[in-house]
């Protein structure tokens, strides 16, 4: 069997770091850098929409897409983002699919004599294309990766449905990122033999690590930091619902101050969360979200809606319906009833289960 500690890997991206965007696709970032970090020798392409740089002001994920270089590093990984044609809420898949899977020739020639044994595709669609395709040109197996949005929004997609369906059939393994979405997979009817469930893992670096820590304040009179940790600008973090909850506390005499995160590097999201008294989340959808395991791993305690899979791991206290009120009574609960200092995050998002379970999963494909 192939010794996984040696292997060539082409990471598949829709989204990943831009140079400027750095908070673009920062879990598939962690993932690139476990594998590294594991002797694994990475290349990333991340496919670019063509487009005007103010039509980055749809969506904040398209930030520094416009503009950015067709080669670059990001945290000593080469990457190489070529271009494809896509139109707004994608009416013609094929016409996307036909320009996406034209860059396989300009992805060999950037490749040159480095040959990889596999490919890992994050995220489905489009990608997914150019994965299969290069898969099938370098005779190599490929895994695609689904976080949530492929399935979320693409199976029940009036024109993406048919498609979305088609490409979580062709890797010869499809990883879920939770048990939800692997409950999704199979009533997709994709064969459940290649289905894996692997979570991504907590990367908070040990400089920023803390014990769950206490409040010690006058209730309902002093000030409180609540971090909304997401770009409100991005209508599925809802964050109209953690200002109406802000808005209760501050109705009881609390004085709220509400940060929310937009680019910012992964060492200032986590200093954030460092001062934060607690975490608020209110996402429509989410696979994780692993802004809730990073949050607890710098000591701040989160306070949710019950989405992604924040229910396996999170006090029931914590865990609310999608209403301001009980969002607010659960922001006061966790103030007064701290959690345990001792409590952890599951064992299955440390490191070293999630490359367990990914070099297990290499080996498998390459067998």
């Amino acid at each position: 069997m192939k010794r996984v500690d040696e292997m060539r890997i082409l990471v598949v991206s829709l989204l990943y770091p831009l140079p400027g965007n750095v908070a673009r696709g920062t879990f598939v970032a962690d993932h690139v850098q476990a594998l590294q970090s594991d002797g694994h020798e990475v290349r990333v392409v991340n496919p670019l929409p063509r487009m005007m740089h103010y039509q980055e002001a749809r969506r904040s994920t398209l930030t520094g897409a416009a503009r950015a270089p067709r080669e670059f590093e990001h945290g000593g990984v080469e990457v190489f983002a070529p271009r494809y044609t896509a139109l707004p809420e994608h009416p013609w898949p094929n016409f996307t699919a036909r320009s996406i899977r034209k860059q396989v020739k300009k992805v060999e020639q950037w490749l040159g004599e480095w040959k990889p044994e596999v490919i890992v595709c994050h995220t489905l669609w489009p990608v997914a294309v150019l994965a299969n395709a290069l898969a099938e040109r370098l005779k190599i197996p490929w895994a695609g990766v689904v976080h949530g949005y492929d399935f979320d929004v693409g199976l029940n997609h009036s024109t993406l449905s048919k498609v979305t369906k088609r490409l979580a059939c062709q890797p010869q393994r499809l990883v879920v990122v939770s048990q939800r979405l692997f409950d999704v997979a199979k009533k997709a009817k994709i064969p459940e033999e290649n289905i894996r469930m692997i979570p991504c893992h907590c990367a908070v670096e040990d400089e920023w690590l803390r014990p769950l820590k206490p409040w010690k304040g006058r209730w309902r009179k002093d000030r409180i930091d609540v971090l909304f940790p997401s770009d409100p600008r991005r209508p599925e973090k809802n964050h109209l619902l953690a200002l109406q909850t802000g808005e209760i506390l501050e109705n009881r005499g609390w004085i709220v101050g509400m940060t929310t995160l937009k680019i910012q590097p992964r060492s200032i999201v986590w200093d954030r969360m460092l001062v934060a008294d607690l975490t608020l989340i209110t996402s429509k959808r989410e696979s994780g979200p692993l802004v809730a395991r990073e949050s607890i791993a710098c000591g701040t305690p989160v306070v949710s809606v019950n989405v992604g899979d924040v229910a396996t791991y999170l006090p029931e206290s914590c865990i609310t319906d999608y209403d301001a009120t009980a969002l607010a009574d659960a922001c006061e609960n966790t103030l007064q009833n701290r959690w345990d200092e001792e409590f952890t995050l599951p064992e299955n998002f440390s490191q070293e289960s999630f490359l367990q379970q990914w070099n297990q999963l290499l080996e498998e494909l390459v067998a």
